[in-house]
């Protein structure tokens, strides 16, 4: 019964232990596995909240979700997991990257679902949609055939680990984050070496960089990106963290040191700005600063996996690959197979 772990991580602010990994798996069993009642599930993900989820808590959750959803080597290349809880005052730099990243030959997984709390943004669901994709509806074979042809894979979460999808009603009704907003961003559906993993707060991100060791990644950039996302700030710099072979390092990546750094324009963000300023900039009549913001997530993370020997070297092939109209060619071919 979850009432036997929910008395330890619900003993209050001084009562309160952090459940071993093979205590946290069992509490995670019973919740994923639809072995709670929505009243403990829910009082278990309060108490976790205020407790704050450990290191081993967190691997636990994540390993449950990863059995109970469908994982296939399918991509040897790069998980960029951003909130699922969305965005409502920045450009999602991170979708037009990925179409980028596959023309210089590095794969990349996204994955997403409706929004959730505490943010309520809007998801990359939402930007598919605006597109005319509805993921939700596609098949699974379908989504695999699109990557294999193009280089890039969006999995719709809920319905690649059915357990997110049935939980969704009680983080609704809970109206805040839980263990479950970090365990889903790292089901990674398709076996990655690399992980690029976004956080609001900087303090986590000791805890992340561990997590990330244990599950396994060659090399992982942890980012404080734009509204907690993956995404690298184009007006000021951003705090990272590169983690490899056990070693973390704070790395501070500053636009202004590439000559790129660019105050962004004011929108009111909606699906159909973000798929029309992401399109623009395929297409190469884009706002400079979400040109250049593309350019340096891009180099950025095409040093993380080897495929550019430095961030300028990634920024020199980015550009090269824009102006070429490759990304635009793969996005175009992406959208008609999924369509």
């Amino acid at each position: 019964m979850l009432t036997k772990w929910l008395k330890e991580v619900g003993r209050g602010k001084r009562g309160a232990r952090d459940l071993s990994y093979e205590e946290a798996k069992d509490a995670a069993e019973l919740i994923l596995g639809g072995k709670a009642t929505p009243a403990q599930i829910g009082a278990f993900f309060i108490a976790e909240r205020i407790k704050m989820e450990s290191v081993e808590e967190l691997e636990a959750f994540v390993h449950v979700c990863r059995a109970h959803a469908f994982r296939a080597p399918i991509q040897k290349g790069m998980d960029c997991s951003g909130p699922y809880d969305g965005r409502k005052k920045s450009f999602f730099a991170t979708f037009p990257t990925a179409f980028v990243l596959a023309a210089a030959g590095l794969p990349v997984t996204l994955h997403g679902s409706g929004s959730l709390p505490p943010k309520w943004g809007l998801t990359l669901q939402d930007l598919l949609l605006e597109a005319g994709i509805d993921a939700n509806h596609a098949s699974r074979e379908k989504l695999v055939e699109t990557a294999q042809a193009t280089g890039v894979l969006y999995v719709p979460a809920e319905k690649w680990c059915p357990p997110l999808g049935e939980l969704r009603s009680i983080r609704v009704e809970l109206g805040m984050r839980t263990v479950l907003n970090t365990a889903e961003k790292l089901v990674d559906y398709s076996h990655s070496p690399y992980l690029l993993f976004g956080v609001f707060h900087n303090t986590v991100f000791e805890r992340m960089a561990k997590l990330s060791e244990r599950l396994g990644y060659e090399r992982a950039l942890i980012v404080q990106g734009m509204e907690g996302s993956e995404d690298l700030y184009i007006e000021r710099p951003t705090r990272t963290y590169y983690v490899q072979n056990g070693q973390a390092s704070m790395q501070i990546i500053d636009p202004d040191t590439y000559g790129l750094e660019t105050l962004p324009p004011e929108v009111e963000w909606t699906a159909a700005a973000q798929i029309e300023a992401a399109e623009a900039l395929l297409r190469g009549d884009g706002h400079l600063a979400f040109t250049n913001q593309v350019l340096l997530n891009s180099a950025v993370r095409l040093h993380l996996a080897g495929k550019a020997d430095s961030i300028e070297q990634g920024l020199y092939l980015s550009k090269g690959l824009l102006d070429d109209g490759e990304p635009l060619a793969l996005y175009t071919k992406w959208k008609e197979l999924l369509r």
